[in-house]
């Protein structure tokens, strides 16, 4: 009796053990999904990025920089580090005659809106971006259009020769985005628009973005799940979020913040990228040669290196800095006008907040103007709050942290928009016809050896009137976790997140 009623109790309870392991099982799987779900959600990485977007993202803008850097907008070509187009939405082309070129483009390639990539599209998105107003810089003094060629490429024209027509397409601004992006009042929202592998989500304004992994990506699937990029102008702001784990990665951290952050977090990266002090050439002092030439010799650039940038940086002996190694070989003396007594002169000199040095050069720049006998007054504001005063040449004297290669990879475009009579981001206000005609003779040559001769002429041409005198050429400081790998350091600021990037456990591969 004894041993048939155990067996009975026993068949009783086999279901409730079952029942019990199953349970078991049940809420381990639970706490493991819950789990897989937490190391997904970790894998978001955390961006603190220089400056807010000034155009709601606009692709047609500066902006266009942080859908790049964000692997979210992409171009037709990209360059390699020596500023040589590579395949990337188009996967080559030709130059039919100096003025056309066809440009084969990739296949099963999808918008982040699930639509295709056309030779219709891609027209339709680069005669926007040839058509609006202002013009991406990268087209200044540039007369181009655009044709579908069947239906996997493209044709390009312009009204004159331009050998870097492949470079110019690879410019951010002129990104290959979904025909719902492009609104008819000109405005361009760049949301669910791109192709690369990430997908913009949401535009929180001035204070931040979300992107999210897009799996429909043409290419390597990315290995980062989104990307939480906050908009983080305060210098200070920026060391501290790198120093206590807030930001992953973050871009310029300042040379101030160095000493206090962990060595191991920071990256030093050549920029091809040059602080210069631009005078107005059209009003006020240095509308004189010989006041300009009073404010160049003023200048003491070893003082501001080592003070300002703790030695961070390189003097300039040019507008091109050590970034283009073939610059400092090929340039010769400059015949300079004779600096004029200041006499008491009074001048405004404006800087911005964005970049955090640049504000302590502006004190160091006006004691040492001052020394030299001007009265100065200055003013600093948000880059945001000040950039359309600089471009109206409202400042007598303005300090800019400028990228010479930003555009095209090749320095042409930026002395053009910068020194040209028409360029679209002159802040001296210069005008003169001896430096249009050395900036065109330089923009018709082919890439080479006479190219980067010109280039240096017309250099010296922009140097000789000291509308604009370099001071130092920057080496950026990119920010970065020991967790993450692939993070980009990249000299043209272009990129940053991409495909590749990713976390490690504990600092190790």
């Amino acid at each position: 009796m004894f041993r048939a009623h155990s067996l009975f109790r026993s068949a009783l309870t086999l279901p409730a053990m079952a029942l019990s392991v199953a349970m078991l099982a049940g809420c381990q799987q639970d706490e493991a999904d819950e789990t897989k779900t937490e190391a997904q959600a970790d894998q978001r990485i955390r961006v603190a990025m220089l400056q807010p977007p000034r155009s709601g993202l606009n692709p047609l803008t500066d902006d266009a920089f942080k859908l790049s850097r964000w692997s979210t907008a992409e171009t037709l070509v990209r360059l390699n580090k020596q500023g040589e187009p590579q395949p990337f939405l188009a996967t080559n082309w030709t130059r039919v005659d100096p003025n056309t070129w066809r440009f084969e483009l990739r296949d099963n390639v999808l918008f982040h809106d699930g639509t295709p990539l056309t030779a219709n599209q891609v027209r339709a998105a680069l005669t926007a971006a040839i058509h609006a107003s202002p013009k991406p810089r990268i087209l200044d003094g540039v007369s181009m259009q655009v044709e579908a060629d069947g239906e996997n490429a493209v044709v390009v024209r312009t009204e004159d020769a331009d050998p870097l027509v492949p470079n110019r397409l690879s410019s951010p601004q002129l990104a290959i985005l979904a025909a719902k992006a492009y609104g008819d009042d000109g405005r361009v929202n760049p949301i669910e628009a791109g192709t690369g592998p990430f997908v913009l989500k949401e535009i929180n304004g001035t204070q931040s973005a979300r992107l999210d992994r897009f799996d429909g990506y043409w290419g390597d699937k990315a290995k980062l799940s989104g990307i939480d990029a906050d908009y983080v102008p305060d210098g200070t702001a920026r060391g501290a979020a790198l120093r206590t784990g807030e930001a992953d990665v973050v871009e310029a951290v300042p040379v101030s913040q160095v000493a206090l952050i962990d060595q191991a977090l920071v990256h030093e990266v050549p920029m091809p990228r040059t602080n210069t002090l631009y005078l107005n050439t059209r009003t006020g002092a240095f509308m004189s040669p010989e006041m300009r030439a009073a404010a160049r010799e003023a200048l003491d650039r070893a003082a501001i290196v080592r003070t300002v940038y703790e030695g961070r940086a390189d003097e300039a002996r040019g507008l091109l800095g050590p970034a283009l190694d073939w610059a400092d070989g090929l340039r010769t003396p400059i015949e300079r006008p004779q600096a004029a007594d200041p006499g008491g002169a009074q001048i405004t000199l404006g800087t911005f907040t964005d970049r955090a040095e640049l504000p302590e050069v502006a004190v160091l720049l006006e004691q040492q103007l001052e020394a030299a006998g001007f009265e100065v007054q200055q003013e600093v504001r948000q880059y945001a709050h000040i950039e359309s005063d600089m471009l109206a040449g409202k400042f007598d004297a303005f300090i800019l942290s400028r990228a010479t290669m930003l555009d095209s990879g090749d320095p042409v475009a930026y002395m053009y928009s910068d020194f040209a009579c028409n360029g679209s981001f002159n802040i001296a206000q210069l005008c003169d016809p001896r430096i249009d005609a050395a900036l065109e003779r330089a923009a018709d040559l082919e890439p080479g050896p006479e190219r980067r001769q010109a280039i240096i002429e017309a250099e010296a041409a922009i140097l000789a009137t000291d509308a604009a005198v370099p001071m130092l050429h920057e080496r950026v400081i990119q920010g970065e976790s020991t967790r993450v790998r692939g993070a980009v350091r990249d000299p043209r600021e272009r990129e940053l997140i991409n495909e590749h990037t990713r976390f490690v456990d504990n600092g190790s591969d």
